[in-house]
């Protein structure tokens, strides 16, 4: 029972430093981890085998691939392409988002952001219209789409680890619709709210068309995805892992950068997000310990007794719960957390698990679009648009983040629950 309360003290103190300090949370991941195996709380061989290795290729791997695409200029030339073929600047706008989701779907959150905001900004500029509102809203845009595939967000990759599911799955599960056509149906109810939004901007005005420098990393983007597509079609093994492939992948764009010299190796080293690589070691830990300590079985068996065997209950108050806190606290060790609890709700309630797997993704991933500190994307939006002198401040945020957020969350738990109940 020492063991139990210990584990769950730090677990939850973790919790409340990536919240205080959001900058520094690889670093309380980490002290909360190295506590967790200097108390005895998990030894360090399970410590060990608690760090999904398979994740970490899969982001890690996205990190140099998207690094690299960015540099192409590629994102850039498909942007201005959408705002030089349209006249108004809500359907600018509008396509820059739709764009901005697309990427997501298969680029890292962060990193996507990080290709779309240089676009916007400029835009913007020559429009002398205020970014605030694009920004937020490509941010918002990009943590939707992230949830519709294995390789558009951790929480994704992080729920793909845990099930055993493969690209495909995210699209077509067990012979159903997967999560991706979900995230459409949100989709759609957002880009409407997202388009009237826009519309008090009238302005028109011509854009300058971006070049690219090279179409050698967007060809290895689509063979990185056709990979993935056609492992799924084989049985589980270490050569069909998403995490190998994609390492494989990367290490090709690596040799290319390296001998082209289109790009600088030290230069991508130095400015990949390793802080959430470090971050993702240090939840798995974490999260291995609740399971060490079978404090899983206690929350599930809490959450069951509270909440009964009804299936719509514990769906629906599960994906609440999880908009709310996701809003304030990190997606990552929180769905890490929930994933095996969400498991032994469903053995007990002795309904499918993926309905609650697929529940869990959608509020923890949508949720972190509420406020400016609920996802890694909206941190680097705001952090971005202060560079230039903008400040956001919270109220201004959640005007445009809530209904946002419920046009998302509702629709597609709806399409969710008809399919998966």
């Amino acid at each position: 029972m020492w063991y139990k309360i210990l584990s769950i003290t730090i677990f939850t103190s973790a919790y409340i430093l990536f919240f205080i300090f959001p900058n520094k949370r690889s670093l309380s991941a980490f002290v909360c981890a190295v506590i967790c195996l200097a108390t005895g709380t998990i030894p360090l061989r399970e410590a060990l085998y608690a760090i999904d290795l398979n994740v970490l290729g899969i982001f890690v791997g996205m990190l140099f691939i998207a690094d690299f695409f960015t540099v192409s200029k590629c994102p850039a030339y498909l942007a201005t392409i959408l705002a030089h073929k349209t006249q108004s600047v809500p359907l600018i706008f509008l396509s820059i988002c739709i764009l901005t989701s697309f990427i997501s779907a298969f680029v890292e959150n962060v990193a996507t952001v990080l290709i779309i905001a240089p676009i916007c900004f400029e835009i913007t500029k020559r429009l002398n219209i205020n970014p605030t509102i694009l920004i937020i809203a490509i941010a918002i845009s990009s943590n939707l789409q992230g949830t519709a595939t294995l390789i558009g967000d951790p929480p994704s990759m992080i729920l793909a680890g845990y099930t055993g599911m493969n690209f495909i799955d995210f699209f077509v599960y067990h012979g159903k619709p997967g999560i991706f056509f979900a995230i459409q149906i949100g989709a759609i109810f957002t880009l409407i709210y997202l388009y009237f939004l826009f519309k008090k901007f009238q302005a028109v005005s011509e854009v300058e068309i971006e070049r690219v420098t090279t179409w050698f990393p967007t060809i290895l983007l689509v063979i990185l995805i056709a990979l993935l597509a056609i492992a799924s079609v084989f049985e589980k093994s270490l050569l069909t892992s998403p995490g190998l492939i994609c390492c494989i992948v990367a290490m090709v764009g690596i040799c290319w950068a390296i001998f082209s010299k289109k790009v600088s190796i030290r230069k991508t080293m130095s400015e990949l997000d390793w802080d959430t690589t470090f971050f993702l070691i240090g939840v798995f830990i974490l999260v291995g310990v609740l399971s060490y300590q079978k404090l899983t079985n206690d929350i599930a068996e809490f959450i069951f007794q509270t909440l009964g065997k009804s299936p719509i209950t514990t769906y629906t108050c599960l994906i609440v719960i999880s908009v709310i806190l996701s809003g304030f606290v990190d997606n990552v060790p929180y769905i890490s957390a929930m994933l095996p609890i969400a498991k032994l709700l469903a053995e007990k309630g002795g309904y499918s698990p993926t309905l609650l797997y697929f529940g869990l993704l959608i509020g923890s991933c949508l949720g972190g679009n509420l406020t400016p500190i609920g996802a890694s994307a909206n941190i680097v939006g705001c952090g971005l648009l202060r560079k230039k002198g903008y400040e956001v401040s919270i109220l201004e945020w959640l005007k445009i983040s809530i209904p946002f957020t419920i046009l998302a969350v509702v629709p597609a738990s709806i399409f969710i629950w008809w399919i998966w109940k």
